[in-house]
């Protein structure tokens, strides 16, 4: 067995006083980005000691917080990112996820086909945006911010 390099998180934790997800698709979705992203992720920030990290991520006042953490629960550092920017990709995604349930449920293969893709080439927006707005501050690979990017729409599903 190998050992997890350091520049990493170990733990993702979201605010819990939001509530559970609307949905159990939302709660499903939640579920399998948190394990993905503590399983396979490179996190760094860039003016703090390595990790491993641990996460909390919240929302406040309109902002997105990352609160990061040493493996002894000692914060490291808390980012805020105004939510404005990701509003609208948020929204679509919202809409295009809910038309995407309803589709695997009705429609045809090529038809569900059509929105999931649709539906990727936001989420990769949102994911973009998210990396550009953590830049110089943390630093993520493409995988690790689509899976902070599903933990946001969440967050925002919730909230």
């Amino acid at each position: 067995m190998t050992d997890k390099p350091k520049t990493r998180l170990a733990a993702v934790e979201l605010d819990a006083t939001i509530g559970p997800g609307p949905s159990p698709e939302a709660e499903h979705e939640r579920r399998v980005a948190i394990y993905d992203l503590v399983e396979e992720n490179s996190f760094t920030l860039l003016s703090q000691p390595e990790g491993p990290y641990r996460l909390k991520l919240s929302t406040a006042d309109g902002r997105l917080i990352f609160d990061v953490l040493n493996e002894r629960e000692e914060r490291l550092t808390l980012i805020g990112l105004s939510m404005s920017p990701f509003r609208r990709i948020v929204k679509d995604y919202f809409m295009i996820c809910e038309s995407y349930y309803e589709a695997i449920r009705t429609a045809t293969p090529s038809q569900i086909e059509t929105i999931d893709m649709a539906r990727r080439g936001l989420h990769n927006e949102g994911s973009e945006l998210l990396k550009e707005r953590l830049n110089g501050k943390v630093e993520v690979d493409f995988d690790t911010a689509r899976r902070l990017f599903t933990l946001v729409c969440v967050l925002h599903w919730r909230g």
